[in-house]
């Protein structure tokens, strides 16, 4: 297991399922952790019970389509920390959309909103401090459908091919600081609503969270410290 010890980091999407097992993973990794979604703190007691009661972990509501909100979260964590040493970006979704013809703007803007403009306001406000340290890792949650368009689907994999994109070009802008940042590339993750969604699919071959939060705290870790720019494909057995 990656030794974190005493490294701090942002969680974002915290209360969901993938964030639910990056986060223990890195809890069990040593990290200190701040954990943040819209309405973290009302469900750190009960999506958390074991971990809320530690001193290493603090919840930070925050609305990440909102600048000042992100800019709000970031300074209340450094100064409750004192750095950040990493970002882990998970929050985002998923909607199904129309023919491209069909495609209505509030389902295009949600996606982009939710899965890209998060991850940029994070990135934007968390980066400073790692220039300033001298050091950092970011690792953002992309998808297998933005490495390609298919039916009814062009404003998530768009919305995913963005979080890429910006990977890339972070990885490019920040390696002269120890700044690494990559992104990974889930397939269907096993989870309640996907098989609910999906109940004749075998889900044998799907990728389970935690083998997927595995992937995201190596990258954490110092074992990882020359990978950047990388767009690492978790497929699972699918």
């Amino acid at each position: 297991m990656a030794n974190l010890k005493d490294r701090v980091f942002i969680v974002t999407g915290a209360t969901g399922n993938l964030g639910q097992a990056v986060t223990r993973v890195l809890f069990r990794s040593g990290a200190r952790l701040a954990l943040t979604d819209r309405s973290v703190e009302d469900k750190l007691a009960e999506v958390f019970a074991d971990l809320s009661g530690s001193e290493r972990v603090r919840a930070y509501a925050a609305d990440l389509t909102d600048p000042v909100s992100v800019a709000a979260m970031v300074s209340a964590v450094v100064e409750d920390f004192g750095r950040i040493d990493g970002l882990v970006n998970i929050a985002g979704g998923f909607r199904a959309g129309s023919p491209v013809h069909e495609l209505d703007l509030e389902t295009w803007d949600f996606m982009h909103n939710l899965n890209a403009r998060s991850v940029l306001l994070t990135s934007q406000a968390v980066i400073p401090h790692m220039i300033e340290a001298g050091s950092g890792r970011i690792v953002n949650v992309g998808a297998k459908a933005a490495l390609s368009g298919g039916v009814n689907m062009a404003a998530y994999s768009a919305s995913k091919a963005a979080v890429l994109r910006l990977t890339e070009s972070m990885a490019a802008e920040l390696k002269g600081h120890d700044i690494t940042v990559n992104a990974v590339l889930p397939g269907t993750i096993d989870t309640p609503q996907n098989r609910a969604e999906m109940p004749k699919a075998d889900t044998s071959k799907w990728v389970a969270p935690e083998a997927l939060a595995d992937v995201i705290t190596f990258l954490c870790s110092d074992e990882a410290r020359a990978v950047t720019g990388a767009l690492i494909p978790v497929y699972g057995k699918g």
